[in-house]
């Protein structure tokens, strides 16, 4: 695995994913092409030793997993590792009934999702990408992916001239200041809803489509990732909170070895909270654990007892990106707790529980760091600030699983636009690379 190639397939990951339905369909697309058996929940699943399984759910959160061989799959405790990591990134949703026509504009209604810095999205160049159920000509229900790929929209700042503080107190107001300018309205525009009907019809995707019932759609940025800075030291691009650690999970899956039982978990709204079907803090997880327990031999109350044993064997690595210290902003770190990009993976440490992280698992972490010869930084927020969370203390505390929150350190976490270090998400992937191919997580 060379880092650049590793930063090649980062970089064309997250343009092909503008929303968590296309992180998901392109991942399992890489799993499957690896041997992973794409399964279904509404099936009985049949799993075998030493095999390769991928299941999702609502298309937008997935989980795979790898099994050992029969010897030790049989032997409880199962020790599993696990990587969780989540699939949506603050933006621009589209609201169900969108359509405004303002002074001769065609606009779209929307609603923002997660906690989204809001002035870096006005003036880019937006296109729309998500989910679409519509009727098709033979009654029955369908749902698509779309992506029209191309700029349709954009959201104009006020000139200057109009608004003279505009450099000294800039406010957004999401529901008056946000909605995109797709047109000047005219008689061949028709509803939202018929637009997509015919993108559907146009592109193929749906030629048989008659009616758009329903959709979840986002705006999102154009402007393709790239690699920056004056020695390419940067990487920089919408939605690397959390893509990027969506991707170091998955290079690190496919290059696992078969002795172990390791599994991925890419979850969706994180970034609203967690509490859905498809969250962190829903049974998907807990589901498909049962359902490996269950493959097993013994009955129903050693069953239930096994996957106790599992828990209590295993361990899990949150990985969701950290705060870089900006250098303009250096007042907001703690001095001794200040992770710098190209430095190493952050261990993410909070005594109010808002990362999941012990004295445990924090050392544990950082023998993978020195096993796999990659440098490990500390990150605790300054005393008088408030703490962001992630999906380890949530898991955790569903679970009761041992976990360690780590990242990748960023600037501009939640703009249209962030950036990372180039070496720092190939030097974390090492470091889990080193946990799916390790000796047993407990001593």
């Amino acid at each position: 695995m060379h880092m650049h190639d590793f930063n090649a397939r980062l970089l064309s990951f997250i343009a092909a994913s503008p929303t968590p339905f296309h992180a998901v369909a392109s991942m399992c697309e890489r799993l499957v092409a690896a041997g992973f058996e794409l399964l279904d929940e509404a099936d009985a699943w049949q799993l075998q030793p030493g095999n390769r399984y991928v299941v999702t759910r609502n298309a937008s959160s997935l989980i795979a997993f790898t099994l050992p061989q029969a010897s030790a799959l049989a032997a409880a405790p199962l020790a599993v590792r696990l990587v969780g990591t989540h699939t949506d990134s603050p933006c621009l949703r589209i609201k169900p009934l969108p359509d405004l026509r303002r002074n001769n504009y065609l606009q779209l209604g929307v609603e923002v999702y997660g906690g989204a810095l809001l002035n870096p999205w006005f003036d880019r160049d937006l296109s729309i990408a998500g989910r679409v159920d519509y009727l098709c000509a033979d009654n029955t229900l369908h749902s698509s992916l779309i992506d029209m790929r191309r700029a349709v929209a954009m959201i104009p700042s006020l000139a200057i001239h109009l608004d003279r503080e505009a450099n000294q107190n800039k406010s957004v107001n999401a529901q008056k200041d946000l909605p995109p300018v797709l047109s000047i309205a005219g008689v061949r525009d028709g509803s939202f809803d018929d637009l997509l009907l015919a993108h559907l019809q146009e592109t193929g995707i749906a030629p048989d489509a008659t009616r758009v019932l329903s959709h979840e759609l986002s705006f999102y940025d154009t402007q393709a990732p790239a690699i920056i800075g004056l020695h390419h030291e940067f990487i920089a691009s919408a939605r690397l909170d959390n893509l990027l650690s969506c991707h170091v999970g998955l290079e690190a899956l496919l290059h696992a070895g078969g002795d172990t039982c390791n599994m991925l978990i890419c979850s969706d709204h994180e970034e609203v909270g967690s509490t859905s079907a498809s969250g962190a803090q829903g049974p998907f997880l807990r589901s498909v654990l049962e359902r490996i327990i269950a493959s097993g031999p013994g009955d129903a109350r050693t069953r239930a007892e096994d996957l106790e044993r599992t828990v209590r064997s295993s361990l899990l690595l949150s990985i969701d990106n950290a705060h870089g210290v900006h250098p303009n902003f250096m007042d907001k770190h703690d001095g001794n707790h200040g992770p710098v990009l190209n430095q190493g993976p952050v261990i993410k440490i909070n005594a109010n529980q808002r990362y999941a992280s012990n004295s445990r698992s924090v050392s544990f972490f950082k023998s993978l760091c020195l096993q796999a010869e990659v440098p490990v930084q500390s990150f605790v927020v300054r005393s008088d600030m408030a703490c962001g969370s992630t999906i380890g203390p949530i898991t955790a505390a569903g679970l009761g699983i041992e976990t360690v929150d780590i990242g990748v350190p960023t600037f501009a976490m939640h703009s249209i636009r962030e950036l990372a270090g180039s070496e720092d998400a190939y030097h974390l992937c090492k470091a889990v690379r080193v946990f799916f191919n390790r000796a047993p997580v407990r001593a």
